[in-house]
């Protein structure tokens, strides 16, 4: 039979909120308390998969130290003296990141799987989930990032090649396209060269840049400062001529303008869109996106055949440098809750709103 203090002790520990963390196991509750249990003398923490104590036998504390000075040992099964699972995942999967972006080959996924310490699938998943890529996708994007790194510091191509880690030319170049959008010569000389005509000039959205080249228009950048555009154009075409652009060229501006303040018209125009393999599917699949509508960086990952890499997708849309003509301002996120625009969250927002886009 319950004695007065017992039934005291019950009701108290059943109507803490903490005891409904604990019969929810709940794993957004780990590490903000922790309980012991008297008749076993442990302590957990409250997503423990452990059999419910009795209300009665349960106690709270407020850190590890605490339940160990009270007497009590940490749960087995459980560990609650140890970091979180998700966080010791996490370390894991940070340190193979360290381990791919340090090999000049691409490891194979089981030798990672065993740095890591799980089964091959459980690896791979975990990887996706914490980066947003594939081991091999990772790695694809760490060579790409280390061949760009010595195309600007090496003496030549071929040193370069070498220095990044491919055993040979026709290695690199069957995928030099989709590294870097161009030719190795071009990247190495600072982009695409030849003339590109500019204009700049004044939309509801602030100052406004197009430029072309002989194939197309190749950059539409929004801003506040019209000098900071042309500044920005320079540094994306370090060895292009730059040419003001003449009275016919002003026409071509006056159509991007327009298309700005009443997208109702339609803009077609011819492009020269300059970007790695990747980008340019994601670009594709932008001007695919009807007028008045929307789409989340999920859907344009699984348009691509790559539901795993939208984290890649957005990149390729903050990399977008033709703006509204590719219409990186019509993705948002799977909530659609408007997210990060390369020329502003504000400018992205009036955007859809003259697309009416509520």
């Amino acid at each position: 039979m319950k004695t007065r203090s017992q039934t005291i002790s019950t009701t108290a520990t059943a109507d803490d909120p903490r005891w409904q963390a604990i019969m929810e196991r709940r794993k957004a509750a780990d590490d903000t308390f922790f309980y012991s249990v008297k008749t076993t003398g442990v302590y957990c923490r409250p997503s423990c998969a452990t059999r419910l104590a009795n209300p009665k036998n349960v106690a709270f504390h407020a850190s590890t130290t605490d339940a160990e000075q009270a007497g009590f040992r940490p749960c087995k099964r459980c560990k609650p003296n140890e970091a979180p699972l998700a966080m010791q995942q996490i370390d894991r999967i940070t340190e193979i990141c360290r381990l791919i972006e340090r090999s000049d080959q691409p490891p194979k996924l089981e030798n990672l799987a065993r740095q890591a310490g799980m089964s091959k699938f459980h690896f791979h998943r975990l990887f996706r989930q914490h980066t947003g890529l594939t081991p091999k996708a990772y790695g694809a994007y760490q060579r790409t990032q280390r061949i760009q790194q010595k195309l600007r510091e090496s003496s030549s191509v071929t040193e370069a090649i070498f220095d990044a880690g491919f055993n040979s030319n026709s290695r690199f170049y069957e995928n030099s396209d989709a590294m870097l959008g161009m030719s190795p010569t071009e990247f190495r000389m600072g982009g695409p060269t030849g003339e590109l005509r500019f204009a700049v000039g004044e939309c509801s959205l602030g100052a406004i840049l197009v430029a072309a080249s002989s194939i197309g228009v190749c950059a539409i950048f929004l801003g506040d400062d019209p000098q900071e555009l042309v500044d920005e154009l320079h540094a994306r075409f370090p060895s292009a001529a730059l040419v003001g652009g003449d009275e016919e060229f002003e026409r071509l501006i006056a159509i991007v303008v327009g298309f700005v303040e009443a997208p109702s018209m339609g803009l077609s125009l011819p492009l020269d869109i300059r970007g790695t393999a990747f980008q340019q599917r994601v670009w594709k699949a932008l001007r695919e996106i009807p007028l008045g509508t929307t789409a989340s960086y999920l859907d344009i990952a699984r348009k691509l055949g790559k539901p795993e890499s939208t984290r890649a997708v957005a990149q390729a849309c903050a990399a977008n440098p033709i703006a509204v003509a590719i219409p990186c301002h019509r993705v948002v996120k799977s909530d659609g809750q408007i997210s990060g625009y390369r020329w502003g969250i504000e400018r992205k927002r009036r955007l859809l709103e003259k697309e009416g886009v509520n």
